[in-house]
């Protein structure tokens, strides 16, 4: 049991930072064009990273523009939608990552490559979520 916590947990991370720059940079380009006049009027000095940027908005939140809570309620959203579809596929794919990829190493898309170089032996249940969340 605790082999499999781990190997999801690593999908987790491996699909984050593998398969997920995009979408992320995406969200991120959304919250700074919503949020432009608050982060240049507030946070300007703030150094970028780590959550800064979020942070200084929210010691602000009383002082935000409607145009702003949208985008960070939207960028909240596809963060959600995002995470729902990584643990979707890490439950789908996780007797898969055990029985082809246990000597993997973790990170820099690793795991989603075994998968994909497995992807004729893999069940189809973890072909499908992969397909279903575009990463295949």
């Amino acid at each position: 049991m605790k082999r499999s916590i781990s190997f999801l947990v690593s999908l987790v991370m491996c699909l984050t930072f593998s398969a997920s720059v995009f979408a992320v940079e995406n969200i991120v380009e959304s919250v700074a064009k919503g949020c432009e006049k608050e982060i240049n009027k507030y946070c300007k000095k703030v150094t970028v990273g780590e959550g800064r940027v979020l942070a200084c908005l929210y010691a602000h939140s009383d002082k935000l523009s409607g145009q702003c809570e949208y985008a960070l309620y939207d960028a909240a959203v596809q963060l959600e939608r995002f995470v729902a579809a990584l643990v979707y596929v890490a439950n789908e794919c996780d007797e898969d990552l055990e029985k082809y990829c246990s000597s993997v190493g973790i990170g820099e898309g690793r795991l989603l490559a075994c998968l994909d170089k497995n992807s004729k032996k893999i069940q189809k249940r973890c072909n499908q979520a992969l397909k279903d969340v575009g990463l295949k």
